[in-house]
């Protein structure tokens, strides 16, 4: 389901059909809010001791820590400084496009899903 079309513009290059989660976190943990609630954790990317972005993931109401995409660090990458974030209200400032197309395959394998919040 996520693909280059869905992957963000600060990932793209990097994107391939080998690691599929690659930057797709931010809209993955928004659409697994949609369905679950809970909180959307962000954290900081770290490699070599430099920081390469930010990485989000769930956290559900039960307080257990899902994280989709993890698997898209591949060369020992570290997240740190972690931290819950409010979701903006409305279409999102950033990505709401690429949310939308993610969105909609998931629907066509899954299903209808709630309205996003």
């Amino acid at each position: 389901m996520p693909a280059a079309d869905t992957c963000s513009p600060d990932d793209r290059a990097e994107w391939h059909p080998g690691n599929p989660a690659w930057g797709h976190c931010d809209i993955t943990a928004l659409i697994v809010n949609d369905v679950f609630g809970g909180d959307l954790v962000v954290g900081e990317v770290h490699l070599d001791g430099t920081q390469q972005g930010f990485h989000w993931w769930n956290r559900l109401p039960s307080g257990v820590e899902l994280d989709l995409t993890r698997e898209q660090f591949r060369r020992g990458q570290t997240i740190t400084a972690a931290h819950v974030v409010e979701r903006p209200p409305g279409p999102l400032p950033r990505r709401w496009e690429e949310y939308l197309v993610l969105r909609e395959r998931v629907i066509k394998r899954l299903g209808s899903l709630p309205a996003p919040v």
